[in-house]
């Protein structure tokens, strides 16, 4: 049997993913906050929500591509914004950005990547959306988006959910650092997992590729705490074009970030990597979307697994969805072949899931409420 046809599910791909890589390695993108507790209850809520099936409806051409802001993409799902992907697979940046390219559709590019924010935007033929941290100095982070504006961005995102960098025990527990440093637990870690070592070895160690040369260092662990409105005013001011936010759970700082001229909002709780005791998200956002009105781009990540939990997030409000765990332990699991035959999955999911609710598009997903 190939990998491919194991690769039904996300706890698929999770397994296997849980083979090859370290430890370290694993627990850092496996890992949530605290006890983990908040990104264990979204998934129930998600898993709670049920939709209805309909019948005797024609069905035969469904069609599962959406527009966002204005532009028609190829799927109705995206690339969440990433840090090191490199770690997941060497070359892993540069295979999603592939699939963007491949399939026209948003690839969200971390600050913290470990390709250069120029590399990955030209592969994926200016389909990438640039993910910017606040680095605690408004002046040095304006300079990365000045970088994003002239390698062809459209699209910048401020992530606005990490004042502090949530506490994190599994990947506390195993050493994690970025850049790495190796001490005797990590030499085991990597001496019991070969394939991803010698893998690594052959292809150097990730990096912060943004930050390399004359530009300025990224401590991805440093305070973001002195980040405020004004902030987000400056980049309205110093961005024309699409400026999202993300990170925004709560009604009223939706409704200012709307009144503060940014073009859409991704709810999120990071994967529920900064705070154990967040409210469900997928509940936030049928909250914000009642909120804001259904004109205004809503977006949504955290928790998706499958093509039906896409399907769930547009009837709770959402005008796309990001999906990123699923995307980095397919490429762990077999590379770009391992991230393609996941793709195809969801994408089947969604389609197959369309189906049996009697809709042909996207656009016909009835609100869950």
């Amino acid at each position: 049997m190939s990998i491919g046809n194991r690769i039904q599910t996300f706890e698929d791909v999770r397994e296997l993913a849980r083979g090859y890589l370290p430890w370290m390695v694993f627990d850092y993108i496996d890992g949530a906050a605290g006890e983990e507790v908040g990104e264990r209850l979204n998934r129930e809520t998600i898993r709670a929500l049920r939709l209805q099936p309909r019948i005797l409806n024609d069905v035969e051409h469904r069609d599962i591509r959406v527009k966002i802001f204005g532009q028609l993409v190829g799927m109705p799902f995206g690339i969440c914004p990433m840090g090191m992907c490199n770690l997941s697979r060497p070359g892993a940046d540069l295979m999603l950005a592939r699939l963007a390219a491949k399939q026209g559709i948003p690839h969200g590019v971390s600050t913290a990547a470990s390709t250069s924010l120029e590399r990955i935007n030209e592969t994926a033929e200016g389909n990438a959306w640039f993910q910017l941290y606040f680095s605690g100095n408004q002046d040095a982070s304006l300079e990365l988006v000045k970088r994003a504006e002239a390698a062809g961005y459209k699209t910048l995102i401020l992530t606005v959910d990490v004042p502090e960098v949530g506490h994190r025990p599994r990947e506390l527990r195993r050493g994690f650092r970025a850049p790495f440093k190796i001490g005797p637990s990590q030499f085991a870690d990597f001496t019991l997992h070969p394939r991803w070592s010698l893998s690594t070895l052959l292809n150097g160690a990730p990096e912060l590729a943004n930050f390399k040369g004359d530009h300025a260092s990224f401590d991805r662990h440093a305070s973001r705490a002195g980040a405020d409105w004004s902030l987000l005013d400056r980049l309205r001011d110093a961005w024309k074009g699409n400026l999202v936010v993300k990170g925004v759970l709560d009604v009223d700082d939706a409704s200012r970030v709307q009144a503060a001229g940014v073009d859409g909002i991704i709810v999120s709780s990071h994967g529920g990597r900064q705070l154990d005791s967040v409210p469900p998200p997928i509940l936030a956002l049928r909250e914000i979307r009642d909120a804001l009105g259904h004109m205004y781009p809503l977006f949504y990540d955290s928790g998706i697994r499958s093509g039906e939990d896409i399907v769930k997030a547009y009837a709770m409000g959402a005008n796309y969805v990001f999906v990123g765990r699923a995307l980095l332990f397919a490429m762990a699991a077999d590379g770009e072949a391992g991230l393609a035959r996941m793709v195809e999955l969801m994408e089947k999911q969604v389609s197959i899931t369309l189906a049996q609710m009697g809709l042909s598009r996207m656009s016909d997903i009835p609100a869950l409420k």
